[in-house]
């Protein structure tokens, strides 16, 4: 069986493809995210780290048996993706960018935000609900 690549991006391996990821992942050598491209007369160049650590990722799900889903965002996006992403109603994203909350500027008559942005948003919002949780789990752990 062949890599398949469904209409939504996602990558089913072969069982060979998936025997291959496991070789390449005994075969790095380095730290977590560093990884080269190139054997030509210039040598190996090391990738950035941040692409490292994504293909290292990639690899890891594949030598897994995992599928893989490749997914993009624009830069900027509309106020209905982002409250999409944060998982929130579109006038509860509105009311955290009226508030401040959350970074936004205006294309014309639109609101627009920056992805990065939005991201980094919903990373914020789940640290302050693992932090409640652990607190939670804190407080329960001194009842007993």
């Amino acid at each position: 069986m062949a890599t398949v690549l469904d209409a939504q991006s996602r990558v089913l391996a072969s069982d060979a493809e998936v025997a291959l990821a496991q070789e390449v992942l005994v075969s790095l050598d380095g730290p977590l995210g560093y990884l080269s491209v190139g054997h030509g007369s210039a040598g190996p160049r090391p990738l950035p780290p941040d692409l490292g650590r994504l293909l290292q990722t990639v690899l890891h799900a594949v030598a897994s048996g995992s599928s893989i889903t490749v997914m993009t965002t624009p830069r900027e996006v509309t106020t209905s993706t982002a409250a999409a992403m944060l998982g929130v109603s579109r006038p509860t994203l509105m009311k955290m960018v009226k508030d401040g909350a959350l970074p936004a500027h205006k294309v014309g008559t639109h609101t627009r935000l920056l992805s990065e942005d939005v991201l980094e948003a919903k990373k914020a919002r789940r640290a302050r609900e693992r932090a409640a949780f652990a607190a939670l789990l804190e407080a329960e752990g001194d009842e007993a």
